[in-house]
């Protein structure tokens, strides 16, 4: 099997991040629930991921938030910041994991930046929609169709200098490119356990630049007089029992990314991307979506009028994992011109190599 479906879960994982969760399923219990040995060795553990992951997105452990996911997060940070009617800012490539929650509270969002591959225009896009009545922008750091990396930096620093709260979402970028709660002056940051931090499905993290608001309430460990959820971070966004196993196995995936360095990460993934664009560029027919420069390894690509659905079909059935369709992505679909058609996606990790690539275009090739 060529597995090349990272941007929606990084199959191969470090050996740790395996024996992590079996070894917290075999000795470790509830954080928080108990003065026991395997009470407190859960919590050591869960601090311990925390402080990891503090030191990684440049905040506190007691900023770092641990969620289900990635969409859990944002809907977190969403329903903080939004309400009914009000003005929120969004790029022309968010994801499902935005859009649903924002019109679910009411709030069309201004759609800002809709040019593929140009920072330039979607900076201009910004500047010009961010106004003093914008209650939030959100914004993706990575197309996860596209792989098209936005200029978040520049785009913070207007909300900051407006007094406009930044939300980003990591999904695409966390563990591949430098995430910095401090630098992008962020209200939050959301992103997945399970993806470029190599951990386990069912993990993600909000970093926390103000106090959330809850989406859930219960018990937390701390404080339990209290009718209320406590008005102080991590607990206050994290009623119920923690997903330790889970926990234990980002904890070990954190490690694998700080141990190898992110930009050797991203160095390796941008080699491979640049390898299948030059492999695709010789083929006849193919639509490439690139400009090889402001992407991460992530291309999406059409063969001709060949339906996307069965170009993925047919790489399966010779052992290529790939995906196909909207990518949960229409908005950046409708900005790119792909939505009747969808798009094949190529997404690579830290465990691919250049035997892959070239693999499967011999196999498009032949097709």
């Amino acid at each position: 099997m060529i597995y090349l479906d990272s941007a929606a879960t990084t199959l191969q994982k470090p050996p740790e991040v395996y024996a992590a969760v079996k070894t917290a399923m075999q000795t470790l219990a509830s954080p928080g629930r108990g003065g026991y040995a395997a009470a407190v060795r859960a919590d050591e553990a869960v601090y311990g991921c925390r402080v990891l992951a503090a030191r990684m997105f440049d905040a506190k452990p007691e900023c770092i938030v641990f969620t289900m996911n990635a969409t859990h997060a944002l809907n977190l940070a969403i329903k903080t910041l939004v309400h009914r009617g009000d003005r929120v800012v969004i790029s022309g490539f968010e994801h499902n994991a935005v859009v649903r929650p924002l019109y679910k509270l009411g709030t069309e969002p201004v759609v800002a930046g809709r040019k593929l591959f140009l920072p330039e225009d979607t900076l201009r896009a910004f500047d010009e929609a961010i106004t003093e009545d914008t209650k939030a922008v959100i914004c993706t750091h990575v197309s996860n169709v596209f792989g098209y990396v936005l200029p978040v930096q520049e785009i913070s620093d207007i909300c900051h200098v407006r007094g406009v709260p930044f939300v980003l979402d990591a999904s695409q970028s966390a563990g591949i490119l430098p995430v910095s709660l401090r630098m992008l002056h962020a209200a939050f940051v959301a992103m997945p356990g399970h993806k470029g931090l190599y951990g386990a499905q069912g993990t993600g993290i909000l970093v926390c630049g103000q106090l959330p608001e809850t989406l859930i309430e219960g018990g937390t460990g701390s404080v339990s007089a209290l009718m209320q959820m406590p008005d102080f971070l991590p607990d206050r966004a994290e009623a119920g029992t923690m997903n330790v196993c889970g926990i234990c196995a980002l904890q070990e995936g954190l490690r694998f990314v700080e141990k190898t360095g992110i930009e050797a990460i991203a160095a390796h993934e941008r080699a491979l991307q640049q390898r299948l664009i030059r492999h695709l560029a010789q083929m006849e027919g193919v639509r490439v979506f690139s400009d090889g420069h402001d992407q991460t390894g992530v291309v999406s690509f059409l063969r001709g009028n060949e339906d996307c659905e069965r170009t993925a079909a047919l790489l399966a059935e010779r052992g290529v994992c790939v995906r196909a369709g909207l990518h949960c992505a229409p908005l950046a679909h409708r900005s790119a011109d792909s939505f009747d058609t969808g798009t094949v996606r190529v997404s690579v990790s830290a465990f691919n190599t250049e035997a892959e690539i070239d693999a499967l275009a011999d196999i498009l090739k032949k097709l």
